[in-house]
């Protein structure tokens, strides 16, 4: 859940800096939700995404998932197959599948370039709201991980945006908008002004940094810590 509607709950905002294409990014957003699911009535959030794009360089033919692992961190095809595989396990254990839920043989798993996403992604939030961008981002991911579909596709980002309750003719003028690309790099200059070089990084009501995909109890604790605290120093003021 991302809004928590409790008269007695603390209010947080949390912005999340990440990529489509970061499978820690996926991870860390469930594990995020399931802390707050377990703090319903305590504290309240409001979840924004951000601009970070891991490849920006990416061609628009994109490049092989298991050889851009191998490109990129220097591994061989054995370390990057395992390296996958652990990932599946820990998504698994933080309630998302990796596995391909489309039909027939699955595609090759591919990389591909974010900078069309990002823009649908600020357009929710920006004329859409919090919560629409969730889930804008929720379909991103599956589109991704569980589906294969080339994300970089405009008619596939307005096909995705179309399913998560986005008008397909904005989201379209969306795409098109050069303020919506402002805006996108305009984020991501904040991300390096905040020294934020990896995703996902949540910062909590613009203060507080939490880097890396962490548990729920993490997640949890992390968030209890700074309610007590402004709630602290509001008291002392």
């Amino acid at each position: 859940m991302t809004e928590v509607a409790a008269s007695e709950a603390a209010n947080v905002t949390i912005d999340i800096w990440s990529d489509v294409m970061c499978p820690w990014c996926v991870i860390g957003t469930r594990q995020l939700e399931t802390a707050l699911a377990a703090l319903d009535g305590e504290i309240a959030a409001t979840i924004r995404f951000h601009p970070f794009e891991l490849n920006p360089d990416m061609p628009p033919e994109g490049e092989d998932q298991r050889a851009h692992i191998m490109r990129k961190y220097g591994r061989s095809s054995e370390q990057a197959a395992d390296g996958r595989e652990k990932l599946r396990q820990i998504a698994a254990q933080a309630g998302y599948s990796f596995d391909y839920t489309g039909t027939g043989e699955p595609p090759a798993a591919m990389m591909w370039n974010t900078r069309a996403a990002h823009k649908l992604l600020v357009h929710a939030l920006r004329d859409l709201g919090a919560q629409a961008q969730v889930r804008l981002k929720h379909a991103l991911f599956d589109a991704h991980f569980q589906q294969r579909r080339n994300v970089s596709d405009p008619e596939v980002l307005l096909d995705v945006a179309e399913q998560a309750g986005l008008d397909r003719a904005k989201a379209a003028a969306a795409l098109a908008d050069d303020e919506l690309t402002a805006i996108v790099e305009a984020g991501e200059r904040q991300a390096w002004d905040w020294n934020i070089t990896g995703v996902p990084a949540m910062v909590i009501n613009g203060k507080f940094l939490i880097p890396g995909a962490q548990d729920p109890a993490t997640y949890a604790g992390a968030l209890r810590k700074v309610v007590a605290r402004e709630r602290e120093l509001a008291a002392r003021g």
